[in-house]
């Protein structure tokens, strides 16, 4: 049996077999373009590593392809500590697998098995426990608890290795429970103490916490600062010398956040501010939803490009990314205030909003929570007052869970949810669905200033011609969408 054959036989189970060829000529080029898809476990070490890892060249015959770190975690290898997995970009869409496991893996990767058993995250997902686990197996190799043990693993490394924080508060913002956990699962794993691992050259004891968030080129990070710049809520969130800077609050803890972009290293710098560091895994994991970090340029400008009528548009902008949220009830209400007004009235009217409702902690201001707009006076903002209703009503929806905004919701059920409100459209449900869930296919095909670029670029006239010539740009369609705003705006310059 030849090198090749073996390596197909060995990754059978983990790694689709079409996916094979391309890996092994990834790994043999190091392309980066393929770091975080795949990796690379090597029996002769007992190391796993990113395929842009610079070792020796492991020979074919020595490997197993694994399509998560945590499927080689899971098989005993070690996480390489010097191409570090921990700083791989994450896993694109988690392509090919079931809407159940793509729900479970967006509750797992805000911290639901840190705080909640299995069978609560099952009856979250509709399902029983054993088939739960059954679909986790079938389409990443390894259970629900292993992902949620390697993301814990992964994220304490990075601490240890970014930041100065003492192992105490590593262990608690891991979401280990506590500090012997933390110590028994690393020296498990890296055969060594924490301590051990942390390298006090790298890390700047004056820097706070400070983590670099990788992404995958191109990244249009400053097309993202502009489009968050014109819908950005005032008093709130901001853009300061080219970073993106907002208040926030998340298990009660109140704090500051400050991404800015690092070209040279590609990725994003993260700064937070916050006095206990508990909440730090769910900050990041927001973060990497707000800017899309996930996303596979590669794999979604091929699917758009394949009938050549967006083409020049990527070709322009390779590196689109999709807006997410902060706060998912933050962009609802802000969807809401923009509905038939310009971005800039929009902005006046959520500046008063935030004035009259929002919560002041010192200097800090926080955005209004659902149960203060629940209770909010119709007639005390400017707007009209059908309008101030459906804002009223859809917080009041959100505070009984009648609407649901969490990231695993499907896009289905959130548009229903939300137009079931008096005064909210399909427009409205479809923007919020496209952002607050980072739904990549939710294309909004009755925007005006879409249907203008349309009807410029591809001579489309009306909304249903429109939503039939979007089903050639599935799944990716949310990325169609952001390109025609773009080009709408290049003709009015």
């Amino acid at each position: 049996m030849s090198a090749r054959m073996k390596l197909k036989v060995l990754s059978m189970n983990l790694v689709n077999e079409s996916q094979i060829e391309a890996f092994e000529k990834a790994r043999q080029t190091r392309d980066a373009r393929f770091d975080g898809k795949f990796f690379i476990a090597v029996r002769t070490t007992g190391i796993y590593c990113r395929p842009i890892c610079r070792v020796r060249m492991p020979k074919v015959e020595n490997i197993t392809l694994y399509i998560s770190a945590a499927a080689a975690t899971e098989a005993g290898y070690r996480p390489c500590l010097r191409c570090r997995p921990e700083a791989a970009p994450g896993t694109p869409a988690w392509s090919g697998t079931s809407t159940t496991v793509k729900r479970g893996l967006r509750l797992i990767s805000e911290g639901a098995l840190d705080e909640q058993s299995i069978e609560e995250l099952s009856d979250k997902l509709g399902v029983t426990s054993r088939h739960l686990g059954r679909l986790f197996n079938q389409h990443l190799g390894v259970s629900p608890q292993a992902i949620a043990q390697t993301r814990r693993l992964h994220f304490a490394k990075k601490l240890i290795s970014e930041t100065g924080l003492p192992m105490t508060e590593i262990a608690m913002s891991s979401g280990y429970g506590s500090v012997r956990r933390f110590n028994d699962h690393i020296r498990k794993v890296y055969n060594r103490s924490p301590t051990l691992l942390r390298d006090k050259r790298s890390v700047d004891a004056d820097a706070g916490v400070k983590l670099r968030l990788p992404y995958r080129e191109p990244f249009d990070f400053d097309g993202m600062l502009a489009f968050l710049a014109m819908r950005a809520v005032p008093q709130i969130e901001s853009i300061v010398e080219g970073a993106y800077v907002r208040t926030l609050q998340i298990d009660g803890e109140t704090g500051l956040l400050n991404v800015s972009q690092d070209v040279e290293n590609r990725c994003l710098v993260c700064k937070v501010e916050l006095t206990n560091t508990r909440p730090l895994m769910k900050v990041v994991e927001k973060v990497r939803t707000l800017f899309d970090l996930d996303a596979d340029p590669s794999e979604i400008n091929q699917c758009l490009s394949e009938n050549g009528e967006l083409t020049d548009l990527i070709a322009e902008n390779p590196g689109q990314r999709l807006p997410g949220a902060w706060d998912p009830f933050e962009v609802a209400v802000r969807a809401i205030v923009g509905q038939q007004v310009s971005v800039k009235g929009a902005t006046t009217v959520m500046s008063r909003i935030v004035d009259r409702y929002g919560e002041r902690i010192g200097e800090t201001v926080l955005f209004p929570t659902p149960e203060s707009l629940a209770a909010l006076s119709v007639e005390n903002l400017s707007m009209p007052n059908k309008r101030a209703q459906a804002i009223k009503d859809m917080a009041a929806a959100v505070v009984r869970g009648e609407i649901d905004l969490a990231r695993s919701n499907s896009s289905e059920i959130l548009i229903g949810q939300m137009t079931a409100i008096k005064g909210i459209g399909p427009w409205t449900a479809q923007y919020v669905t496209m952002r607050a869930l980072n739904d990549p296919d939710a294309f909004l095909h009755s925007d005006l200033v879409i249907l203008k670029s349309a009807a410029s670029l591809l001579g489309i006239q009306s909304e249903k011609e429109m939503l039939e010539r979007s089903q050639a740009w599935r799944p990716w369609r949310a990325y169609a969408g952001m390109h025609l705003w773009r080009y709408a705006a290049s003709l009015a310059r």
